[in-house]
């Protein structure tokens, strides 16, 4: 193994990390197959239940002498400290000097502990509750007077991400309103989501959330300027008209004032608040107009049981924890760089994409919070796709391909069978389906951990080595009874917190994301040479020259 890839600070080279070094030199000729055999309690002893969910860890390549060291290598970063510095109002964001409080966007109202910051979100909460109980009811009406029946989010990464992820895996729980309300969601900054939604809906019935903390973001301010243009086209350019059409949820309210949006109409974020989870908080608007009040406070709910969960359980029964250790041990000891997130639900289609800004704008850093260059991998690459539509794409990389690639499989135990669900005929046969669903999702982590041996004898005696499985390929399993709000909050917590324990085992900062600036400033540079207000080309580089010629009709490529 790489000594580049696994070699921590000097003062973390003691005895859990020589222990975890060696033992991952052991098990490399040691497969799945032999731990299950020595073992035939695994399930029992490398599972863990917490309120409907289940973490099945049996088919990671550890033993519990790896846990062990594990959970002391943990200790020995100190992850109980920075626990208890997380769930209070430190500022360990320390580059831009901001304490990490999205737990409180889930507080009980009538907490005792942070007595004041709950009072603050939940005076936003609450007006935020009555905004979507009057839509809902056909009360919150257009310029026109009309009732609004299709409602625009638009706003970019965590603004669109979370809101985005949530409404659609919660879709089944969807509330019935009389005016038939649809959410749409805008993010790309080329205008093609906005232009295709624009030509299906009307103007009089019509209400954009512009969701954006800095209410800076240049991809969420040119879709919404395009929004007004085209409302004020149909309906008059009058004040009124953005006063009546457009919400807004930002930390600054003045520049949501200028921009048009009427005080009333705008919902405060916290410096407190990252982007990334920020869903929690009133960026969650289209997740509430989605499943309603009462859903969105079930959803709190789920993420504050984790969040309790987190900051109580001991490490060898805190799932957080062993989901982010896990992630550390398949990174750093057995040098596995990529972590596929397979999902056997289609509600769940963009859970990867969600997962994919929370880990890697969180861990994708080279800086420890000394100053010092890391000398270890930290965040894996985070890919994946619904696992049904996987199987047929990329499951052949996993099962026989030369990268090593661990895995999440997440499945509902039950579906189609709630009182909330209206199938009629159809039940029996979609429940069917869903055991389609399951059984392949076992199928797939089965095979890829045990390979060969899970095929009968007398076929594996006579395959060619091109239909050989090696398998030791390793996977965890996360089954929720029901995907609601409840469980998808829970699961969505549990994830954030795995985040945050691998970030202090690296010893970085997850909570910042100075990679995604520079880019944003240097395009700004090159927009006026677009838009032909610059013909300075003297400034870039021969291949951005190059490019640019062509894009400004001087060059035929």
């Amino acid at each position: 193994m790489s000594d580049q890839i696994t070699r921590f600070p000097k003062e973390a080279i003691n005895t859990p990390y020589n222990h975890l070094k060696k033992r991952a030199d052991e098990l490399a000729s040691i497969h799945l197959t032999d731990l299950f055999q020595q073992d035939h309690q695994r399930f029992d002893h490398f599972s863990l239940a917490l309120e409907g969910l289940t973490l099945d860890y049996s088919k990671q390549r550890v033993d519990q002498s790896v846990m062990d060291q594990l959970m002391a290598f943990a200790r020995q970063q100190k992850l109980d400290v920075w626990i208890k510095k997380l769930f209070s109002d430190e500022k360990i964001n320390y580059t831009e000097q901001r304490a990490v409080m999205h737990w409180a966007l889930r507080l009980p109202k009538n907490t005792v502990a942070h007595t004041a910051v709950a009072t603050q979100v939940h005076e936003q909460l609450e007006r935020m509750y009555k905004l979507v109980d009057k839509i809902h009811a056909g009360q919150y009406r257009g310029v026109t007077g009309e009732v609004i029946q299709d409602v625009v989010n638009i706003g970019v990464g965590g603004s669109d991400l979370g809101p985005l992820m949530v409404s659609h895996a919660l879709s089944d729980f969807k509330v019935n309103t009389k005016n038939a309300l649809k959410m749409h969601f805008v993010s790309t900054m080329d205008g093609t989501q906005l232009s295709d939604i624009l030509h299906q809906i009307r103007p009089e019935t019509t209400l954009f959330i512009v969701s954006s903390k800095s209410f800076g973001t240049i991809d969420t301010l040119s879709n919404a300027q395009t929004a007004r243009l085209w409302l004020q086209k149909a309906l008059g350019d009058d004040d009124k008209v953005v006063k009546s059409h457009f919400v807004g949820v930002s930390t600054k309210p003045e520049k949501m004032t200028a921009w048009g949006i009427a005080p009333h109409c705008q919902f405060k974020l916290w410096d407190w608040v990252g982007g990334r989870y920020s869903l929690w908080s009133c960026i969650g608007l289209p997740i509430a107009l989605t499943i309603g009040v009462e859903g969105f406070k079930s959803f709190l709910s789920g993420a504050y049981a984790v969040d309790q969960h987190f900051q109580n359980a001991p490490f060898e029964q805190n799932m957080p924890v062993i989901l982010a250790l896990l992630g550390v041990w398949n990174t750093n000891f057995l040098s596995i760089p990529t972590h596929a997130v397979l999902p056997y639900d289609g509600r769940l289609k963009y859970f990867t994409s969600y997962l994919q800004q929370l880990e890697m704008e969180s861990n994708g850093k080279t800086i420890q919070r000394d100053g010092k260059k890391i000398k270890q991998n930290t965040c894996p690459i985070i890919w994946g796709e619904v696992g049904p539509n996987a199987q047929h794409a990329f499951y052949q990389l996993l099962h026989q391909g030369t990268h090593s690639v661990s895995c999440d499989f997440i499945a509902p135990v039950q579906r189609y069978n709630a009182k909330q669900f209206t199938y009629a005929d159809n039940a029996e046969a979609l429940v069917t389906q869903h055991h389609l669903a399951l059984s392949n999702c076992l199928a797939q982590a089965r095979l890829l951990a045990f390979g060969n041996d899970v095929l009968a004898k007398d076929e594996m005696d006579h395959l060619p080595d091109y239909q050989q499985y090696e398998g030791n390929r390793p996977s965890s399993t996360m089954l929720m009874n029901e995907l609601n709000p409840y469980s998808l909050g829970m699961m969505i917590a549990l994830y954030e917190h795995k985040v945050f324990v691998q970030s202090v085992i690296w010893n970085i900062n997850a909570f910042d994301q100075w990679g995604v600036e520079k880019g944003k400033e240097i395009a700004n540079q090159l927009l006026p040479v677009l838009n032909g207000d610059s013909t300075d080309l003297s400034q870039f580089d021969a291949s951005t020259r190059g490019l640019l010629e062509i894009l400004l009709g001087k060059s035929h490529g």
